[in-house]
């Protein structure tokens, strides 16, 4: 159960960074678009995520194969490394101590997460290529 709390607390954490960011623009947060949004004069943390964001859904591009376990490891690592790097952001600018230690257990727990998914997609043959 806690394994699962913490994958659901790095997908709100990577919804909420997503959100903020385009909220800051004045964009609709809903379209998901991780473009530049803050410019020359956003924070840095802003820029941070941003980075991390856009890294994160070009890594999730993919070639489906039609093998769903294939499929779904080769786009969850990238969407599992994105909430990582979203946490990072937090501990490098972050200054709440609770969501400082929710980005740490984040962290930690994505990077098992991950070493687990890739002996699984190992097993299913490797990933698929990228789009």
């Amino acid at each position: 159960m806690r394994h699962v709390t913490r994958g659901l607390a790095a997908a709100c954490l990577l919804a909420l960074a997503s959100a903020a960011s385009a909220q800051q623009a004045g964009h609709d947060h809903g379209a998901m678009d991780h473009s530049a949004h803050g410019g020359a004069d956003a924070s840095p943390s802003t820029k941070a995520f941003e980075e991390a964001a856009s890294a994160m859904h070009g890594s999730m591009r993919q070639t489906y194969t039609g093998d769903a376990d294939r499929d779904f490891l080769a786009g969850m690592i990238p969407h599992h490394q994105g909430a990582i790097d979203m946490a990072r952001v937090v501990l490098r600018y972050g200054k709440d101590p609770a969501v400082r230690k929710l980005a740490q257990e984040i962290v930690a727990a994505q990077e098992r997460e991950i070493a687990d998914m890739r002996r699984m997609l190992e097993a299913h043959g490797g990933a698929p290529t990228a789009k």
